[in-house]
């Protein structure tokens, strides 16, 4: 068996586990990387302190079914649907079927990082702090907002803190509020 194992080092490319394994693959891996530096920037280089951004989202039962699933909270509370009948009022102790408490925390990144831009490389979301203030019925249409309110050094690495508030778009009521940190390389 030693001998057989001496064999296979001898033969195997000249590669680490996380490499890949071909010169193709080695090749189309640096002009990759090479493109993200020319055209790309770090999210701490993308932002600067009070840019606002915000968007509108639309939450139907399908967003709702697709996040419920992925985070395995399964609710009678966020039934807003049933087989082969869509859009049902539900039931929960608000009235109707709602939205889980921070499935609007999910889509803040898709705020955050402003889609007219490239792509921010080297970025982690490491912190944040919710704060639920009512319940999201279904069928709701909210703005999600964000503002970068401070830039700072910690341990040496680089981190970008924002604000994020979730408002019902006809009524302005708040639903939702939130500080997050962005760890950036």
């Amino acid at each position: 068996m030693s001998k057989r194992l001496g064999t296979l080092e001898k033969h195997a490319p000249a590669t680490d586990a996380l490499r890949p394994m071909t010169e193709l693959q080695i090749r189309q891996t640096r002009e990759y990387v090479e493109g993200l530096n020319s055209v790309s920037q770090t999210y701490w280089d993308m932002v600067s302190v009070g840019d606002e951004l915000s968007r509108d989202l639309h939450i139907t039962p399908e967003l709702v079914i697709l996040y419920a699933d992925g985070v395995e909270d399964f609710n009678p509370w966020y039934e807003g649907w049933l087989m082969n009948e869509w859009h049902i009022d539900g039931s929960s102790p608000f009235g109707g079927a709602i939205v889980p408490p921070l499935f609007v925390s999910h889509f803040v990144l898709s705020v955050q990082f402003d889609h007219t831009k490239p792509f921010a490389i080297g970025s982690i979301h490491t912190y944040h702090d919710s704060e639920i203030l009512a319940p999201i019925p279904m069928g709701a249409t909210v703005r999600i907002h964000t503002k970068a309110i401070d830039k700072f050094l910690r341990r040496e690495r680089r981190y970008v803190r924002h604000e994020v508030t979730v408002t019902d778009v006809a009524t302005g009521k708040p639903y939702f509020r939130e500080v997050r940190d962005i760890l950036s390389l």
